[in-house]
């Protein structure tokens, strides 16, 4: 079982990777809806976007390898393990979250952005929530 462990990791290295892109993006959000200066802008456009497509396939590499792990643990630990079911869910709502970011984007590249930088201040905040939310879930295994 010790290719299971470098599954694990690779698992966790590539969410954490995840996370700290997802983490950052937001932030740039909220200083790019507070410019008006043309030049700023065009450099946070160019920086939104390089973070954004940067940390994609970490999100893919984590969807990835953490359906390995499910296959690996097999159909009877799923069932049983309750807590897995919510970190789903939780997983699935960041990935939603990680899609609208490219909406997000494609409304400050086209000059569309209706949000002000306290939207951005909340939605910054989605992440983290989740993010303690999951390692709860797959630390204390409630259920």
């Amino acid at each position: 079982m010790t290719w299971i462990l470098w599954v694990k990791a690779l698992h966790i290295a590539f969410m954490v990777a995840w996370f700290a892109g997802i983490f950052y993006l937001p932030r740039l959000f909220v200083y790019h809806a507070m410019t008006n200066q043309p030049a700023v802008d065009e450099q946070f456009k160019v920086m939104e976007r390089k973070l954004l497509y940067f940390v994609t396939p970490f999100a893919i590499l984590t969807l990835v390898f953490g359906v390995v792990l499910i296959f690996a643990y097999g159909s009877a630990w799923f069932a049983a393990s309750g807590w897995v079911h919510t970190k789903l869910l939780l997983v699935t709502i960041l990935y939603g979250y990680h899609g609208y970011c490219f909406k997000l984007l494609a409304d400050f590249k086209n000059n569309r952005n209706r949000r002000s930088h306290r939207f951005y201040r909340v939605f910054n905040e989605v992440p983290v929530l989740i993010l303690f939310s999951v390692i709860i879930l797959a630390v204390v295994k409630p259920y």
